[in-house]
């Protein structure tokens, strides 16, 4: 090293690096999807921001996040206002965001989205197709990276608390591309593990630690979601942390928060094991000898009765018995027999009163009735009115022109055969005709 170099502190050089970065970009618009969001119980909120060729680490502080109205979370696609900075303490360089305004769902969300609603839509999610997980498996297949945290953490907790399990690893990537076709691979070959000359798993782990939502993305590509619904052996998916969920979660046989839980949930804890055991070994034990006793005084009972000195009056009181049964059976077929003929005759005496020849001859018999009903009527009714015939006719003779003529009177019409009532009206010459109780008379006025 030349004796007039400058040497620079790591700490020096990093402000050198902010101060350039600060300087030359300043305050700029960023376009980006959000993900691996964190929100501090300090009100500040760290996140990724990126696009398919990049990522920018960001901080959104608590005084900024109060001014905005737009909530953050991953896979939301926002334009975001600020200035480059650099954190020191790690040497990182970041955006401290001072104001956000949303520009619509990022790509990777709504595809996980669309894919969702798809196979919920076909009922890959429904429980009603999801197998039970085995209680206690002796054989435990674990689908995961070989060198993540992840195996570590299951295969501790598998043989601390249950070292009676066998553990099967089927080494696979778990991020970037293709990885989901290395599981798929993994979940056929467990699917028929005994033309592959391996023991056949109770249940299956398919897993790895946490991540943003691009690291856990090959557990929600379709390919992975059908091999899952269609593995013949139980899934467990334990992807992430507890607030990490993928395509994975909703199709598999059941869901853990992280890997470390998939384990617990397999290996029950060898005390507490114990302690059922014994439980059950009590139990067990207090049933047994309670039977036990139970027979003993059955015995008991047996040797100072008479099955033992008097055998025979057990067996006619037996005979006794049967005797009286197949009495009491004789009778109550009888009743019921009896019961029977009596409900048929019912039966029969009703049908022969409804049969279609005694209703035809009930409805020949009504019509006829009321045929004659209906001729006397008729017979009554033209009586009635030939009697108020004459009686008006009687009347009418009484009333009539002819009576009048009769007692003397007359009347006269001209030869038209209009009344005359008025002689002033008659001119002379005219003819006038008069007729009386006997006959006409023709006369001529003056």
């Amino acid at each position: 090293m030349p004796e007039d170099a400058e040497t620079l502190s790591v700490t020096e050089l990093t402000r050198e690096i902010r101060d350039v970065l600060e300087g030359h970009i300043g305050s700029v618009w960023v376009e980006g999807e959000i993900s691996n969001h964190r929100l501090q119980s300090s009100g500040h909120q760290y996140f990724t921001l990126k696009d398919a060729g990049a990522q920018l680490s960001c901080v959104m502080f608590r005084g900024a996040t109060a001014r905005t109205n737009v909530r953050l979370q991953d896979g939301a696609l926002v334009q975001v206002h600020g200035e480059i900075s650099v954190y020191e303490p790690r040497g990182q360089y970041q955006m401290v965001v001072k104001q956000v305004q949303a520009k619509g769902k990022g790509s990777l969300q709504e595809q996980f989205e669309a894919l969702k609603r798809k196979l919920y839509a076909e009922g890959l999610f429904d429980d009603e197709r999801k197998q039970p997980i085995p209680r206690f498996p002796a054989v435990v297949a674990l689908v995961t990276s070989p060198t993540g945290a992840a195996i570590r953490d299951m295969l501790n907790i598998l043989t601390r608390r249950a070292p009676w399990v066998r553990v099967l690893v089927f080494p696979v990537r778990v991020q970037g591309q293709g990885a989901e076709r290395e599981i798929v691979r993994a979940l056929e070959v467990l699917g028929d593990a005994g033309n592959f000359g391996l023991p056949a798993p109770d249940t299956i782990v398919v897993g790895r630690g946490g991540g943003s939502l691009e690291d856990l993305w090959c557990f929600n590509e379709e390919v992975l979601a059908r091999a899952i619904a269609t593995c013949p052996i139980p899934i467990i998916s334990a992807v992430g942390h507890e607030i990490d969920f993928t395509i994975a979660d909703f199709v598999a046989d059941l869901r853990a928060p992280t890997p470390s839980a998939a384990a617990e949930l397999l290996a029950p804890d060898i005390g507490e094991l114990l302690r059922h055991f014994e439980s059950i070994a009590r139990t067990l034990k207090m049933r047994v000898n309670t039977m036990l006793d139970h027979h003993q005084h059955v015995i008991e009972l047996t040797a100072k009765g008479p099955l033992l000195h008097a055998p025979d009056r057990l067996l006619q009181q037996a005979e006794q018995s049967t005797d009286e049964a197949e009495s009491r059976l004789r009778d109550a077929i009888r009743e019921r027999l009896q019961s029977l003929a009596d409900d048929l005759m019912q039966k029969q005496h009703v049908l022969a009163a409804h049969h279609p020849r005694v209703q035809l001859a009930e409805a020949v018999h009504r019509s006829e009735n009321l045929a004659q009903r209906l001729r006397q009527g008729l017979v009554h009714r033209l009586d009635r009115l030939a009697d108020r015939l004459e009686s008006r006719g009687e009347l009418l003779k009484h009333i009539g022109p002819e009576s009048v003529l009769a007692r003397g009177f007359s009347y006269t019409t001209n030869t038209e055969g209009r009344v005359l009532t008025d002689a002033a009206a008659v001119e002379g010459g005219a003819e006038l005709i008069t007729r009386l109780a006997k006959g006409t008379v023709r006369s001529v006025a003056k």
